[in-house]
């Protein structure tokens, strides 16, 4: 009889950790974390500054001092490639002006707004309603329909936001907080989705770029309010404008728009689910502000809402019957 001799498989190659693809996966995964810490410390930071500058006056600084620092981390970047800045043309840069006004100055508008009448951790829970909006807004301009798990989000996460609304109603104050926060949640979305549009069109930080200066000149209206307003402001204040312009809008503004040229617009919402958390426990700490357990429990309703509605299905794996 013919002996035969085992041939084992060689072994299946294993993935550089320094492979291009693997640096890219791990560089997208951290500007989404870096963006969600500072877009957490917003919240906080907004509801620090409030006492002192008002809403039109917060926006003007906070997108006033983004301007500039990304006016230099953009130039830094052009230099170290030694590329020119490249504006984008015609419609393309309508769109981002208008993307720019839409995010960084209503956007910015309606949470400061927000956020004079509610704590943070209550509006970051109303804002992360977005990604739901995004699907929303998917199913009516894309044509992408509404299925059931959508519809079933739908109705989880409004009872979510009615439960917060209860819970918050001492006066009409309250209501118009809410429906500032939930007009924050529309921008947010509507902004989000046209920029996912445009990046294939347009650099991301160059976009970041125009956006923030456009927002900048859509606010100068309040320049009055801000000059006058932070003449009496402490110089607390003052710092927490210039840190609201330089980390949660330069900074993750820029990784947020990295992280979105590279991957859906879904995935990269879905990332801010941990926002609410966070700026609860950081308004915890330094604030020593907490929402209403009822409100928290809203909140749970809401992001529960969110997830049954964005999230996509596991796949089903098809059963094997034994041979």
């Amino acid at each position: 009889m013919a002996e035969t001799t085992a041939r084992t498989a060689p072994p299946a190659p294993t993935a550089d950790p320094r492979s291009p693809s693997r640096r890219a996966g791990a560089l997208t995964a951290a500007a989404m974390a870096v963006t969600v810490v500072l877009w957490a410390s917003a919240f906080v930071g907004v509801r620090a500054v409030g006492h002192d500058l008002d809403a039109g006056a917060l926006t003007l600084g906070r997108v006033a001092v983004g301007s500039a620092a990304l006016t230099a981390i953009l130039l830094v970047a052009r230099a170290r490639r030694r590329t020119p800045v490249r504006l984008p043309r015609g419609r393309v840069l309508l769109l981002v002006l208008a993307w720019g006004v839409a995010w960084f100055g209503a956007y910015n508008l309606t949470l400061n707004a927000a956020e004079q009448h509610l704590d943070a951790g209550t509006t970051a829970l109303l804002v992360n309603i977005a990604p739901m909006l995004v699907a929303v807004l998917a199913g009516i301009l894309l044509r992408e329909g509404f299925p059931r798990r959508l519809l079933a989000g739908i109705a989880v996460a409004f009872t979510g936001v009615v439960v917060i609304a209860v819970a918050t109603t001492t006066g009409r104050f309250d209501v118009v907080g809410v429906a500032l926060g939930l007009a924050s949640a529309v921008l947010y979305a509507g902004a989000a989705t046209l920029q996912k549009r445009l990046l294939p069109h347009a650099d991301a930080l160059t976009m970041t770029w125009l956006g923030c200066l456009a927002g900048t000149v859509a606010a100068l209206p309040f320049l009055p309010a801000l000059v006058a307003q932070a003449s009496a402001a402490p110089s607390s204040s003052l710092l927490g404008v210039v840190y609201l312009g330089v980390f949660p809008t330069a900074i993750a503004f820029t990784t947020w728009g990295y992280a979105l040229a590279r991957v859906s617009a879904g995935r990269a919402a879905a990332s801010t689910y941990a926002v609410p958390p966070l700026v609860v426990l950081m308004s915890w700490a330094l604030l020593d502000e907490v929402p209403a357990p009822v409100v928290l429990l809203g909140g749970v309703l809401a992001l529960a809402g969110v997830a049954v509605a964005t999230l996509p299905r596991r796949p089903v794996r098809a059963r094997t019957t034994p041979s």
